[in-house]
């Protein structure tokens, strides 16, 4: 079982389509001693990712028996039937690899390990440079149709309205900017030289 006691990490949350998951690749390839904790989900597997690198893919049935039993360090149903979520043996896995946690999670997740786990962890919001670029990359995408991209805007405009809650926030408008923002609080944060 995790102790937090022991162990920093590193939480990234975003707004669909803020740029949080390039930032964490970018953040993994930067430093060895990150270990990136892939989540869980019972959304459906799209081209190109595969099972276990992206996420663990699951059914909605496999997700709530998961929550039952207690295997999940933070979980939230982010729309109807479509659950995400953090497995305590895969936050465990990279901690007995001696390595810090990385979390690409969406804000509500974010927040929720952030308040269970307290100064061990560092929550950094990334937010998009405006509401309108954050649309444009989220159109330009093209992986949902309009009625889930609606609801995914719909979402955005609420979890902007949590970015006071984390530690620091990046604002995503050069991208090479920000990466040099993440790699210096991730340095300052667990005292890497």
């Amino acid at each position: 079982m995790l102790n937090s006691a022991e162990h920093k990490m590193i939480v990234i949350s975003a707004p669909s389509g803020a740029g949080k998951t390039t930032i964490v690749k970018h953040l993994m390839k930067a430093f060895p001693q990150l270990g990136f904790s892939v989540s869980a989900t019972s959304r459906k597997i799209r081209e190109g990712e595969m099972d276990g690198r992206e996420y663990y893919f699951m059914t909605s049935a496999e997700f709530r028996l998961m929550i039952d039993q207690k295997k999940l360090l933070e979980w939230q149903e982010v729309y109807p039937g479509s659950y995400y979520g953090t497995q305590v043996s895969e936050v465990d896995r990279i901690s007995s690899d001696g390595q810090f946690p990385v979390f690409d999670v969406d804000v509500v997740g974010g927040l929720n390990i952030k308040k269970m786990f307290g100064e061990k962890a560092l929550a950094i919001f990334i937010r998009p440079p405006s509401y309108e670029v954050l649309e444009s990359r989220l159109r330009s995408r093209a992986t949902d149709n309009e009625e889930s991209l609606q609801k995914r805007l719909s979402k955005v405009k609420w979890e902007l309205t949590f970015e006071k809650d984390f530690d620091c926030v990046i604002v995503n408008d050069k991208l090479e900017d920000a990466f040099l923002q993440a790699e210096t609080l991730v340095k300052d944060f667990l005292c890497i030289k």
